[in-house]
């Protein structure tokens, strides 16, 4: 629209208002609580395990616990939420929250506490994709989207490593009891606020019969089918064959990937997977609907996200290794000296959509891996003394910028050149990618690093390799397949233009 002057004015949809202010400050508040909430225990577990009675070998399920409904129930509940509701999933999830931290916090028993971080996992399942789907439909594709995916990157990925300082620091000063009790008040406030933030979605038909729904204070031109059915063959296949896989890989990690075990349940997660394949084909409402999958944004766009946090996390678990193995560094210096890396994310995630703006979605993706991978490559200078921590600092604060980076690229492409009823699948799809190469890397890596049976140091050396070849590769694909129509310049693609 031009003005008198004949100069266009600036569009509304390139402001933000301040009632998208507050809606973005209260969901990246959850999101940031919840990625806390992922990373909180790892470096309280022996702690844990001697309160309780866990054995050495039992540790792992504290984590495993978490990580299994969190990464098998994602895609789920992210299409749950565009058919029934992105608040009213949120809120169960918060809700849920609470009462599972209340358990874990009071466990008096290995059973308990393990209840209580299943019901942490299924919330984080639940409440994830909606608060995503929530911020992608409540700012229109394009600059504005960016800007607040990055935001939403930059405090999950500092969120995780804050996770790990917060919870030496509360182990060490108080109890590893505070570090499920911190989430109870967080997830009642949250309660209390967001149904005075955020409403629901708003059916109502224009002069000319469109359908359109209002989310969180903003117009946007797409229906949330309520009255959709859910595809229960699809949601039943796709989520056993996610916790088959979840399950499969942490055995494998833990048993070795020789053990029957867990060979079978990883050919049984290949069974449910192509059951899922073969029922969205012949679903009249599919789930996850083939035509989404199909499009190269989606498919490689969570490629290279899967490689991005496959690759940090896992990284983060080496450097722990290496903190308190070889440097003999204690849980709450190891926490502190990886604080680093929260400050290297949170610089990417501030960078990350004006870099997006520059060279578009495919070449930031691709940029930001290739510059995790050379930082991941100078973790080769590392030696057996602590005259190579500055090295270790600042090529993790290097390599957290570029990780996240890549990240919000992921993000944005991910959920670029979809309508707005299918955002919660779109964020559930990110969500489910994020959930599971974060659970599935740190095992992987582990295997590498102990495959050769020598020194811990070698072995750290030798997945470090292996790391840094990953990310150069996912740089590779995205470079290659998000071709310049896939991506259709994210930043300034309408909801269905990319291809």
């Amino acid at each position: 629209m031009a003005t008198l002057t004949g100069v266009a004015a600036p569009p509304a949809a390139m402001r933000m208002t301040s009632r998208h202010r507050l809606i973005l400050i209260l969901l990246l508040g959850v999101q940031f609580m919840l990625a806390i909430d992922f990373s909180i225990l790892n470096v309280a577990l022996p702690v844990v395990g001697e309160g309780l009675g866990f054995g050495l070998d039992s540790l792992q399920w504290i984590a495993t616990a978490f990580a299994l409904p969190a990464a098998g129930f994602t895609l789920l509940f992210g299409r749950v939420a565009d058919l029934f509701g992105r608040r009213r999933m949120l809120l169960a999830g918060m809700g849920l929250l609470a009462f599972g931290s209340l358990i874990g916090g009071a466990a008096t028993s290995p059973a308990l506490l393990l209840t209580g971080r299943v019901l942490q996992g299924l919330a984080t399942a639940i409440a994830t994709p909606a608060a995503l789907s929530l911020i992608t439909t409540s700012f229109p594709e394009g600059p504005l989207r960016n800007r607040a995916l990055g935001l939403s990157g930059a405090l999950m990925s500092a969120g995780f490593t804050a996770g790990a300082v917060l919870g030496g620091v509360l182990t060490d000063l108080l109890s590893w009891r505070w570090a499920f009790l911190i989430n109870v008040p967080i997830a009642l406030f949250v309660l209390a606020v967001a149904p005075l933030v955020i409403t629901e979605a708003r059916r109502a038909t224009t002069a000319s019969g469109r359908v359109t729904t209002e989310t969180g204070g903003a117009i946007n031109g797409s229906s949330r089918r309520r009255g959709s059915r859910l595809d229960v063959p699809g949601a039943i296949t796709v989520t056993g064959g996610l916790l088959a896989l979840v399950y499969g890989v942490t055995a494998a990690g833990s048993q070795g990937w020789s053990d029957p075990f867990a060979l079978g349940t990883l050919v049984l997660a290949a069974v449910l997977l192509v059951a899922f394949w073969v029922a969205e084909r012949r679903a009249p409402a599919p789930l996850v609907p083939l035509r989404v999958l199909a499009k190269r944004t989606v498919t490689w766009g969570n490629v290279g996200g899967f490689i991005a946090f496959a690759t940090e996390t896992s990284l983060v678990f080496l450097m722990t290794l290496y903190l308190q193995q070889v440097l003999g560094y204690s849980a709450m210096a190891t926490g502190l000296a990886l604080g680093v890396l929260g400050g290297g994310t949170f610089a990417g995630g501030v960078a990350a959509p004006r870099i997006m703006a520059r060279v578009g979605g495919r070449w930031t993706l691709a940029a930001g891996l290739v510059l995790q991978a050379v930082a991941t490559a100078a973790l080769l200078g590392l030696g057996e003394t602590r005259d190579g921590l500055p090295l270790m600092l600042v090529a993790m604060a290097i390599g957290g910028f570029g990780n996240l980076v890549a990240i919000v690229a992921f993000m944005g492409t991910a959920t670029s050149g979809l309508p707005d009823e299918e955002q919660g699948l779109a964020t559930g799809l990110a969500t489910m990618t994020q959930q599971v190469a974060i659970t599935l890397g740190i095992p992987v890596m582990s295997a590498v690093a102990t495959a050769g049976g020598g020194s811990v140091l070698g072995g750290i050396h030798t997945a470090t390799v292996v790391n840094a070849a990953v990310a150069l590769a996912g740089a590779a694909l995205a470079a290659g397949f998000l071709g310049r129509r896939a991506t259709a310049e994210v930043e300034l693609a309408g909801p269905r233009e990319a291809s």
